[in-house]
């Protein structure tokens, strides 16, 4: 299948190792991975901050890029979000729409799309998950507690086959981590008070790593362990599941 990689632009900058991990992964179970160079951010800073409406290049050139594909791919839950609510182009409305339609979060593509059952990767570490809200709670990756369901999550599925890791679940599994996109600039308080709560769970675990699915999430998370001068530190799901 011929499958676009979309890199969010805070992965491109500052985490490129997600982006390379995240190509691996895809090409080790066989996708016809495509990476066009014009990409750029998908709008999302702009939408969250009220401004949906100044969007219309970041969706054109999107579009542009991403057309024709079969599935496209990122391992960013709140960006593939944003493209599944928000992409739309006048000038080509069903191409839009059929973007919308095909792109998946990396853990639910590798799950739902590609069916894959064990990952044939090796991480001997004692890691905690953070599941971020975008993904659990819109883009439905994991259960959540407040309804009564069976517990599931896409991430956890995945890391279960990975030899050695050991995984450790915060008490509160589910909960904010106060990134929020802009919320943790304009209520930065606020959003540092609950990142070190969510910090301080895995501080009680014992980990060496804090995973999850989003980087945007972690960075906020390893700002808080970087002042605290913490020893554990953080690793996007990709990372973990290309690791040999």
């Amino acid at each position: 299948m011929k499958v676009g990689l979309f890199v969010p632009c805070y992965i491109d900058q500052f985490y490129p190792s997600v982006g390379i991990a995240t190509l691996q992964l895809l090409e080790k179970f066989g996708c016809d991975v495509h990476y066009p160079p014009d990409q750029t951010c998908c709008g999302q800073p702009m939408a969250n901050s009220g401004f949906a409406s100044l969007t219309h290049g970041c969706n054109q050139n999107f579009v542009k890029n991403f057309s024709g594909l079969d599935y496209i791919v990122a391992p960013s839950g709140s960006c593939v979000l944003h493209i599944k609510e928000h992409l739309h182009d006048d000038r080509n409305p069903e191409a839009a729409k059929e973007i919308r339609s095909r792109i998946f979060e990396l853990t639910e593509f590798l799950t739902d799309i590609l069916k894959v059952e064990t990952v044939e990767a090796r991480f001997p570490h004692r890691v905690g998950l953070h599941q971020s809200c975008h993904g659990q709670r819109m883009l439905h990756l994991a259960s959540m507690s407040e309804r009564v369901l069976p517990p599931f999550s896409k991430a956890e599925q995945l890391l279960k086959g990975v030899k050695g890791l050991e995984l450790v679940k915060p008490a509160r599994v589910d909960e904010c981590c106060g990134f929020g996109g802009t919320f943790c600039v304009t209520e930065e308080a606020v959003s540092v008070a609950m990142g070190e709560d969510r910090v301080s769970e895995h501080e009680v675990n014992n980990v060496d790593y804090i995973t999850g699915g989003d980087t945007s999430c972690l960075m906020h998370l390893e700002g808080i362990l970087r002042r605290k001068k913490s020893c554990i530190k953080i690793i996007h799901l990709a990372e973990i599941l290309a690791a040999q």
